[in-house]
């Protein structure tokens, strides 16, 4: 589904490129000192640079972790069938995800660890509140839901997009590699909401009353006090 346009975001999202359109390796800028004998030497110290990479990549490890769970809430709460499988869907390309951030630890010889991600605990909750605060049964419950999960993929997308660069940038292009087809799985699912909210979804939304999702979820209406 528009893999062309997908694939063209993602070079716009490698920040450094090359003549071929594809990132061009830099040599990854690690802590010296000189040693008595006056060479130089290689600090076992990560640089802040180094650091900072491996923070976000525990960032992006626990959203991952989260949105799997969350995409099943997601997929019991929505209405249409169509936006049902879409969540299970990328549930479990969710879940591929999380398996290819284990074996990037493992490339770069580290432990698999979680830091918590705010914004993507900021934008579950908010999921949580769209699903309390509108009809079951409703077009307007779908246009929420939709609407979340796309905050949520705009963020992964931001995230992996800077991953892969920095990766690059520090010389793993083994593990850029690896980040950068999580990143057009998360372009894709983008796409094919946007495909599902502008082709019926946002538009029958727009034309639901509140005694119209009344009745679809069942609800009697309340009497005047």
């Amino acid at each position: 589904m528009k893999n062309g346009i997908a694939n063209r975001e993602v070079k716009k999202a490698v920040q450094t490129k090359g003549a071929s359109g594809r990132a061009r390796p830099i040599a990854p800028r690690s802590s010296t000192k000189v040693s008595e004998d006056g060479k130089l030497q290689r600090s076992e110290q990560p640089t802040p640079f180094e650091k900072m990479f491996e923070d976000m990549l525990k960032d992006i490890y626990w959203a991952e972790q989260h949105m799997v769970e969350a995409l099943h809430t997601m997929t019991e709460a929505a209405t249409t069938n169509e936006l049902k499988e879409a969540f299970e869907d990328h549930r479990f390309v969710t879940q591929k995800h999380v398996s290819r951030l284990d074996k990037v630890f493992s490339m770069l010889g580290k432990k698999s660890e979680t830091k918590k991600c705010d914004a993507m605990d900021g934008i579950i909750r908010e999921t949580e509140r769209i699903i309390k605060e509108t009809p079951e049964g409703s077009m307007t419950r779908d246009a929420g839901l939709i609407i979340c999960a796309q905050k949520a993929e705009h963020y992964e997308i931001a995230s992996y997009g800077s991953l892969v660069q920095v990766a690059y940038t520090l010389g793993h292009d083994d593990v850029a590699y690896i980040l950068e087809k999580t990143l057009r799985d998360e372009l894709n699912a983008d796409y094919q909401l946007t495909d599902i909210a502008e082709g019926y979804i946002n538009p029958m939304a727009d034309n639901e009353t509140g005694e119209d999702t009344k009745e679809e979820s069942g609800e009697e209406p309340k009497e005047a006090e």
